[in-house]
């Protein structure tokens, strides 16, 4: 079991749908956190007391280490990353331009391999990465080929980061939750979504992933949702 009271965390995309529960969990688990997002009256509005905020823009090719260092520097350690931001659009695969692909590859594929690469030397042993991909990782759905393809990109670079990171001591976590009430089907940057069953309960499924964290489990697919 891994305990969380203590151990210096940096959350990204805090105030999303599943960023926001993730964060009030850990710190109910008594983590000390760094909470990244676009934007600091959302972050202010979790009223998390003694939580470090930092605004980013995670199409820019640092932020990922300059999160990591505020974070190092706001603790003096880190332990844990969860990156929990994300895009989504809707259209079929010849519907999309490019600077849509290009978008949702940036958010859901590359912003979370580059906070990985950039968190991995200073993780302590016994860290973790959490990732949150998506249960479209695993089969396909039409009119979504290319938020698929982003998070599934995702899913095949956590499969080789955890086996990379066991050297190290430190967990990769790829979280592939079906469908979620997060809201973000309504906000998507491209293309309408399709009409779409009731889906999970965020605090249900960010209190699932905690418990992978606190489990020392190391994958956790849609089944595991159920």
């Amino acid at each position: 079991m891994t305990d969380l009271s203590g151990r210096s965390v940096l959350v990204v995309g805090a105030t999303g749908g599943l960023g926001a529960p993730l964060s009030r969990g850990l710190a109910a688990a008594g983590a000390r956190l760094t909470l990244a997002g676009r934007s600091m009256p959302r972050l202010q509005a979790l009223g998390l007391d003694g939580a470090h905020l930092v605004t980013a823009d995670l199409q820019h090719p640092t932020a990922a280490n300059d999160l990591v260092q505020a974070a190092l520097a706001a603790h003096g350690a880190l332990d844990g990353v969860v990156y929990a931001a994300g895009v989504v659009a809707f259209g079929g695969v010849g519907d999309l331009d490019d600077d849509v692909v290009d978008e949702l590859l940036l958010i859901n594929y590359l912003a979370p391999a580059r906070l990985a690469r950039a968190a991995l030397p200073h993780l302590s042993a016994g860290g973790f990465v959490v990732n949150l991909s998506a249960v479209v990782a695993e089969q396909a759905v039409p009119n979504m080929g290319a938020y698929s393809a982003s998070k599934a990109a995702l899913t095949a670079f956590d499969a080789v980061l955890r086996m990379e990171a066991r050297r190290s001591k430190v967990r990769v976590i790829d979280a592939r939750p079906p469908h979620t009430e997060t809201g973000l089907a309504g906000r998507p940057i491209a293309g309408t979504a399709p009409r779409l069953p009731k889906g999970l309960s965020p605090d249900d499924v960010a209190a699932r992933i905690l418990r992978a964290v606190t489990g020392d489990e190391t994958d956790l697919p849609s089944s595991a949702f159920a």
